[in-house]
C-alpha cells in the first residue's frame, strides 16, 4: 500500500508540473487546467488511502460540501471577479496550511505527537534536538505565514470589490506598528521553541497576531497594486504549504508548495518589472518618487469625438489598435469589441490588440476577457511589440485603460509612475479614448494622454458604445 500511495503522488506532481507548463500558452490553457485539476484530485484520493486514517466520514463531508461550494461560486463569476475569487480561494489555502499546522500544536498538547516525536529523536544526541527544534520552528512559520495569507487575501479581496477603499489607508505610526508586530512574531517563535511550558498560549497570541498583521500588511497598499499582492501572498501560500508537507513528509504537498512559493514570487518579481517598482516599494504602499518635484499641471484642452466621426474614422483606417483595460472588463464589453474587430478586418484594415502586462486586475486578465470572446491569440501583442507599431497606427482605441497608457510615466520626473513602462498610443496618428468619465486612475493622477492634441474622448459606456459604434460602421 505504501508503494501504491507513493506512486500516486509521483503521478500527482507530473500532472502538477505539467498543468503549469500547459498554462503558460493559451492553446494548451484548457489542457493544463484540467491537468492540474486531475493532479489535485489524485493528490486527494491518495491522501485517503493513508493507514491509520480517522474521521474519513467528516473528511467527506468537508470534500462534497467544499466541491459543491467551489462550483457554484466559479459557474457565478463574472470575469471582473476573477480577481476577486482567485485572492479569496488563495486565502483559503492559507489558512488550510495554518489550520492543518495548529491542529499539530493541539496534537502535541493533547494527543501522541510530542511523545511520537520525542521517540523519533531518542538516541539522535545533539541531531535529535536540532530536528526538533527544526521541527518545532517550522511549525510555528506554517502558522503565522498561513495566517498571514489568509487575512491578507482577505482584505485584497474586499479592496478589490470595493468592500474596502482602494486607496491606501494609513495611520498614525503604522509602519512603527506593523513591524513591532513582525517583531513579536519573531520572538514568540523563538520563545515557543525554547519555553516549552509557556507553549500553548504563546502559540495562541502567535496565531492571533499573524491574523492581525495580514490585515495592516494589504491596508496600505493601493488598489493599483492589488495584483502583485495577490501574486505575492500565493508564494507566501505555497511557502506554507511546502512547509507543512515537509513536516508531514508528505512530497505532494510540498512540491506543489514549491511550485506555487516559486512561480508566484517569479510571478511577483515580473509585476513589479513591468510597473518599475520595487517589490519593497509596492509592499510599503509606495510608488516612485522621481526625483521629488511636484507632479506637473495638465495643459491644454480636452476635445471630445461624435460617434458618427469616430466610425468614419475607424472605417477608413488601415491600422487601428485596441488597448483593452479594466473598464472593458467592467462593461462586459469583449464580444462587442471582437465585433468591431471583425468589421475592421472586412474592411481591409490590420486590427490588432495591445496589452499591458498589469492591464486590468490580475496577471493575464486582458488575455483571459478577450480569450473569453474567441479573440484570435495571434492579434494579441504584448506591450514591448507593439509599442514600434504606434507611429505608423492610424488610430488607437483605447478602452477603459488609464494609467498603462499615461505618457507622465516617460516625460514627468516629478509623476508618481514615472519610470513605469507603458504601451506609447500617443505616437499614434490618431487616439479615440472611450471611457466613462475623466476620472483619474487607480495611481491617483490625471492622464497626460487626455489633453493630447492627437487624442479625442468618446464618453459612455463602453458596451453601449461599442453597440452604437458597430451600427455605425455598419451603415457607412
Amino acid at each position: 500500500m505504501e508503494t501504491l500511495i507513493q506512486i500516486g503522488y509521483l503521478v500527482a506532481l507530473v500532472c502538477f508540473v505539467l498543468g503549469i507548463k500547459g498554462m503558460s500558452h493559451p492553446d494548451t490553457a484548457r489542457r493544463g487546467n484540467w491537468t492540474l485539476a486531475l493532479g489535485m484530485g489524485l493528490a486527494t484520493l491518495v491522501t485517503l488511502m493513508q493507514p491509520g486514517l480517522g474521521n474519513l466520514p467528516l473528511i467527506l463531508i468537508s470534500l462534497g460540501l467544499g466541491s459543491w461550494w467551489g462550483i457554484r461560486m466559479s459557474s457565478k463569476a463574472q470575469m471582473t471577479e476573477m480577481p476577486q475569487m482567485v485572492s479569496l480561494l488563495n486565502g483559503f489555502g492559507g489558512l488550510a496550511a495554518a489550520l492543518v499546522a495548529l491542529s499539530e500544536v493541539v496534537d502535541m498538547f493533547y494527543g501522541d505527537a510530542m511523545a511520537n516525536l520525542l521517540m523519533e529523536v531518542m538516541g539522535m544526541g545533539v541531531l535529535g534536538q536540532y530536528y526538533l527544534l527544526f521541527y518545532v520552528v517550522t511549525l510555528m512559520i506554517s502558522l503565522a505565514v498561513g495566517g498571514i495569507s489568509f487575512t491578507g487575501s482577505v482584505m485584497a479581496m474586499a479592496k478589490l470589490d470595493g468592500k474596502v477603499s482602494g486607496q491606501p489607508l494609513r495611520f498614525p505610526m503604522q509602519g512603527l506598528v506593523t513591524n513591532g508586530l513582525l517583531v513579536i512574531m519573531l520572538v514568540l517563535t523563538v520563545a515557543i521553541a525554547t519555553w516549552p511550558s509557556y507553549t500553548l498560549p504563546l502559540i495562541v497570541i502567535l496565531m492571533i497576531l499573524s491574523l492581525v498583521y495580514g490585515v495592516l500588511f494589504v491596508l496600505p497598499i493601493g488598489g493599483a497594486d492589488m495584483p502583485v499582492v495577490i501574486s505575492f501572498l500565493n508564494s507566501l501560500t505555497g511557502l506554507t504549504a511546502a512547509t507543512t508537507g515537509l513536516l508531514f513528509d508528505n512530497r505532494a504537498m510540498l512540491m506543489g508548495g514549491v511550485l506555487v512559493g516559486a512561480s508566484g514570487i517569479y510571478l511577483t518579481m515580473l509585476m513589479c518589472k513591468a510597473m518599475n517598482r520595487t517589490l519593497g516599494a509596492v509592499l510599503l504602499g509606495q510608488f516612485n518618487s522621481g526625483s521629488g518635484q511636484a507632479a506637473r499641471e495638465m495643459s491644454g484642452q480636452i476635445k471630445e469625438i461624435g460617434l458618427y466621426d469616430t466610425a468614419v474614422l475607424l472605417a477608413y483606417s488601415s491600422r487601428v489598435v485596441v488597448v483593452p483595460g479594466y473598464g472593458l472588463a467592467v462593461a462586459q464589453a469583449q464580444h462587442l469589441v471582437h465585433e468591431l474587430e471583425k468589421i475592421l478586418a472586412a474592411k481591409g484594415a490590420e486590427c490588432k490588440y495591445a496589452i499591458h502586462p498589469v492591464a486590468g486586475r490580475m496577471p493575464g486578465h486582458m488575455n483571459v476577457l478577450l480569450a473569453e470572446a474567441d479573440v484570435s491569440y495571434d492579434l494579441l501583442v504584448e506591450m514591448e511589440a507593439i509599442n514600434p507599431d504606434f507611429p505608423l497606427t492610424d488610430v488607437v482605441l483605447v478602452i477603459g485603460a488609464n494609467d498603462v497608457v499615461n505618457p507622465a510615466a516617460e516625460n514627468d520626473p516629478g509623476s508618481p509612475i514615472y519610470g513605469m513602462p507603458i504601451l506609447q498610443v500617443h505616437q499614434a496618428r490618431n487616439v479615440i479614448v472611450i471611457k466613462r468619465s475623466m476620472a483619474a486612475g487607480y495611481a491617483g493622477v490625471e492622464n497626460e494622454l487626455f489633453y493630447d492634441p492627437k487624442t479625442r474622448m468618446l464618453f459612455g459606456d463602453a458596451k453601449a458604445v461599442l453597440g452604437d459604434l458597430i451600427q455605425a460602421i455598419k451603415g457607412l
